[in-house]
């Protein structure tokens, strides 16, 4: 070394250097997360990303939107388009409720279902209508028939590839998705809101040729090709496109609770379901050839008792899922986690809703009676005649509402009663916290239902490696939300009659809830950790 690169060295001045003695004073010294200055670089493939995964998909699904309906505005006109569309969006609201209606013992989120719309609508039928319109034009070249084309491009091409293309969006749910996946009712449900979706620009489609064909030969009303085409594809069959795809959510339904270590039936059951929708969709689309009462034939002897036993199936899967309540969580009521009445309650959808409607009923009339009298908070008004101790307020049959001071029609107000905005302010906090109990109810009732899906997975081997901590993970929420939700589950239990009285030491509801004065975490203003055993004493 040098003696200028020395003397250099020396010229500069010292820079302390933190001792390793100092950890501990150097790290409570350290600045929030918001106030860091420096943050930890990200390494890594970009598509590892869950923001970057999202985004993708939404612009690969949003591109393919526009492209599927610049294609049938080219093939439609804007005209036929415009009345295309308005006819083809009648029938799927009542096609997504009866899908949603089907799932409301353990409702898919909603981004799931609108991510299986969106694929059958823009990715799956473009893939459809670019690989139908290539197959078609290169069988006519080959064959130089361009009739012989067309139907064989309808029976034997179209069937395959717009059924690859629905189930891709099953599949993608299955694999990405599979904690949400839990059994046939899943399959059906994401199946036919793909289907739906890609049966809604099929639609478009179908109805903006038709209404051009009418516009060139003069027709309207009722005799127009417009009305029938609407009345075969909207009245007669708009189940038809759900129904061949339904066939393959049912493959990875049952594959979804076939046991780990079936490897062989878990790929093979989807496969199946698969064949067995292009092989529906296929005898659909060539019942037209089969003579001029072919159409009717197919439909009557066989689209029609299909759809009721698929129906049937669907609805007997949902009904074995509130059996699936009663059956796994006794278990948890033994231990503690549950009250007794609770299963019998979840295993009700009739149940879980009047349960629903009486928490919010309850917490609603009880944040009145402290907030809405002119005297303030904790104010105790005098119930009417005809309260029943047994039901408690709002639920005993005879129950007189009692009007708090100011509020009643007839009672003598106070000479300073509240004011309009008061009275304003009191009934929106009143809905405010009715609501709330209302969506706690709901949680507690969806979480249950996930606690016991989970637990039969783990009895047929389904469950993954993470089991213990998912169960742990949903007994945090249920005890959260439990003394919201409990009480409200024994009332229903006993209302519903699945709970006779006398199994019970006191009545539910026999007391009013406690009051929102706190807010934990869930913002539900209770604490069960506090006294969690013991309900609140009645007043």
């Amino acid at each position: 070394m040098s003696d200028e690169s020395v003397q250099q060295r020396q010229s500069q001045p010292a820079v302390p250097l933190l001792e390793e003695q100092r950890v501990g004073e150097i790290l409570a010294a350290v600045p929030e997360r918001r106030h860091w200055r420096y943050r930890p670089r990200r390494v890594g493939m970009v598509w590892r990303s869950r923001t970057f995964r999202i985004a993708a998909v939404f612009t690969v699904l949003a591109l393919c939107g526009l492209a599927i309906l610049a294609l049938v505005r080219d093939q439609t006109g804007t005209e036929g388009f415009l009345v295309g569309l308005g006819l083809a969006v009648l029938p799927v609201p009542l096609l997504m409720a009866a899908f949603r209606w089907l799932d409301r013992v353990e409702p898919a989120p909603w981004r799931n279902l609108l991510f299986s719309f969106a694929w059958g609508a823009f990715a799956a039928a473009l893939v459809a209508i670019i690989a139908n319109s290539f197959a078609t034009r290169w069988i006519a070249t080959a064959t130089a028939d361009p009739s012989d084309a067309d139907t064989l491009g309808a029976t034997v091409i179209a069937p395959i590839i717009e059924e690859s293309a629905k189930a891709a969006a099953v599949l993608l749910i299955f694999l990405f998705r599979r904690r949400e996946f839990n059994g046939i009712v899943d399959g059906v449900v994401i199946a036919g809101f793909t289907a739906s979706g890609f049966a809604f620009t099929e639609n478009i489609l179908y109805l903006g040729t038709a209404f051009g064909e009418d516009q060139q030969i003069g027709t309207s009303g009722v005799v127009s090709v417009t009305a029938a085409t609407f009345f075969v594809r909207a009245v007669m069959s708009p189940f038809a496109h759900p129904l061949f795809t339904v066939l393959t959510g049912i493959g990875f339904g049952l594959a979804a609770v076939s046991a780990r270590r079936r490897r062989v039936r878990r790929i093979a059951l989807p496969l199946l379901g698969l064949v067995l929708a292009m092989g529906m969709h296929a005898l659909w689309n060539g019942s037209a050839s089969f003579g001029p009462y072919g159409f009717y034939a197919v439909y009557g002897v066989f689209m029609v008792p299909v759809f009721g036993l698929v129906t049937w199936l669907a609805i007997w899967s949902r009904r074995r899922e509130l059996r699936t309540l009663s059956a796994e969580l006794p278990a948890y009521a033994a231990a503690g986690w549950l009250t007794p009445a609770e299963p019998l309650a979840l295993s009700s959808m009739r149940a879980r809703g009047m349960a629903r409607d009486a928490a919010r009923r309850r917490h609603a009339i009880a944040a009145r009676e402290s907030w809405g009298s002119p005297y303030g908070p904790g104010y105790a008004p005098t119930y009417g005649p005809g309260y029943s101790q047994a039901y408690g307020p709002g639920f005993g049959p005879g129950y007189a509402q009692a009007y708090t001071p100011g509020f009643g029609p007839g009672h003598a107000s106070p000479r300073r009663g509240p004011s309009a905005q008061v009275r304003a302010h009191a009934k929106a906090q009143a809905k405010a916290h009715g609501r709330a109990a209302a969506r706690a109810v709901a949680e507690y009732e969806s979480f249950a239902t996930s606690l016991a899906s989970l637990r039969r997975q783990a009895r047929r081997g389904a469950a993954g490696p993470d089991f213990a901590a998912r169960e742990l993970e949903l007994l945090h929420h249920l005890w959260q939300r439990r003394d919201v939700a409990a009480p409200a589950l024994t009332y229903a239990a006993q209302a519903t009659g699945r709970l006779r009285p006398h199994r019970l030491p006191t009545a539910p509801y026999t007391y009013p809830f406690p009051q929102h004065t706190q807010h934990d975490g869930y913002g539900y203003g209770y604490n069960p950790y506090l006294n969690a055993h013991r309900p609140p004493p009645p007043q």
